[in-house]
């Protein structure tokens, strides 16, 4: 896990940089695809997943070094075309999972946080799922076991071929004529990110578009079909946290109030988005019905709110990047003691972010508990010298008072905003 927190420690910030370049890109253009809260809440979501991957916290049913210690039929050196192979069989791995993802209730959470952005940007590939605590890929690379591609080709595939889908989540790249056959283009997921009718769990491919024109799930951008993003069933809250749990919550929650015990047991393996007749109709939840006219989810916000979240965010971010630069120095204890700060952050300025009345309050603690963890201890997790502590404690200071200030700032009248 440490060499997987050094290779991100190099992506992240080549992420940012193209983040950036886009929202300059799209406001040069006339077509801003990025605003303030909904970025934010995209970047806040990759700072969970960051965490939750470099610390492993996943229950490892199959893995696959027993994939292949089982089923193993040759055994394979790490040339360039058992790379080639093994990116492949990544790939083939990565269609079939996608799939799961996309076909059925209980695996629908982890992936729904991906699509929960009612935009389509680059920010929102970073939302990526820390609900994933069953850990069964490796069913999905039996191909690769079979043939022998060793473990260490595929721990060094999995990040390269997870960061090759970051580029295609834009709207700012148009068709690519011959290239669309070749590679997943950002116009082919485009349609995958989208609710419309025609659109709707299609182009489940990651880095090749073969498996979706094979197996039957290609669909190609239509000219006078403009995609429209998000989820049918709206998250309505800039919090991953939140999102991440809101879908096995309404599972558990349709189990218990279910009168027939076939619903209860069988819910969880139904197509995704099923609910029990019984329970659909007594407790319904809201669903578009035409994606054409529904109203995208926002808050209203001052501009002293929308700096404010900014700086909450930022201050999380290198309070990450600090956690990945120690990483190999932090006790297991330490790491998740540090995590647990971070997630309470971003817990607690989303809900900011989503005007929740005892947010304020709620953030305020969280600034007094850190700054009394900081100065008592009298470092940040013992790094750094004074310079990075006061730091940290002036950083939790501001939060300790700055969060009911800014809630009593005075909203835009009737502006319904995404912190544009």
């Amino acid at each position: 896990m440490e060499t997987y927190a050094t290779a991100l420690l190099i992506a992240i910030p080549l992420f940012s940089i193209l983040i950036a370049i886009e929202a300059v890109y799209g406001s040069r253009k006339g077509l801003q695809t990025l605003n303030s809260f909904d970025t934010i809440s995209s970047l806040s979501s990759g700072v969970t997943n960051v965490i939750k991957d470099s610390l492993g916290v996943v229950l490892v049913i199959v893995s696959y070094p027993f994939v292949l210690s089982q089923l193993a039929l040759t055994e394979l050196q790490a040339t360039w075309p058992v790379y080639v192979a093994g990116f492949i069989a990544l790939d083939f791995a990565g269609y079939w999972s996608h799939r799961l993802n996309h076909s059925i209730n209980f695996f629908w959470n982890n992936h729904v946080i991906h699509h929960s952005s009612e935009e389509f940007n680059l920010a929102c590939a970073l939302r990526q799922s820390i609900s994933n605590l069953l850990g069964y890929y490796g069913i999905f690379l039996i191909p690769a076991g079979l043939i022998g591609v060793p473990v260490q080709v595929i721990n060094v595939l999995a990040p390269a071929h997870l960061f090759l889908q970051f580029w295609y989540h834009t709207r700012h790249v148009p068709k690519l004529g011959l290239v669309e056959y070749a590679i997943i283009t950002p116009s082919q997921h485009r349609v995958h990110h989208a609710i419309n009718p025609e659109y709707l769990d299609k182009n489940l491919g990651q880095i090749f578009p073969w498996w979706d024109r094979m197996f039957g799930t290609f669909q190609e951008e239509l000219d006078h079909v403009e995609p429209v993003y998000g989820i049918t069933r709206p998250v309505a809250t800039w919090n991953p946290i939140r999102i991440n749990f809101q879908h096995i919550w309404l599972l558990i929650r349709d189990a218990w109030r279910a009168e027939s015990w076939w619903d209860k047991a069988r819910i969880w393996f139904m197509p995704t988005g099923w609910r029990p007749p019984d329970v659909s109709e007594r407790f319904p939840v809201h669903k578009i019905a035409d994606p054409y006219s529904f109203e995208k989810y926002g808050t209203q916000a001052s501009r002293p709110a929308l700096v404010w979240s900014w700086f909450q965010f930022v201050a999380t971010t290198a309070l990450l990047f600090l956690m990945l630069f120690a990483f190999g120095d932090l006790a297991r204890g330490q790491l998740l003691l540090y995590a647990g700060f971070i997630f309470v952050a971003i817990f607690g300025y989303t809900s900011q972010m989503d005007g929740l009345p005892w947010a304020p309050w709620f953030e305020s603690a969280r600034g007094l508990i850190g700054l009394g963890y900081t100065l008592i201890g009298g470092s940040w997790f013992e790094l750094g010298g004074p310079v990075l502590t006061l730091l940290v404690a002036g950083y939790f200071l501001a939060t300790l008072i700055g969060a009911p200030l800014i809630s009593r700032v005075p909203k835009p009248p009737n502006v319904a905003t995404s912190g544009t």
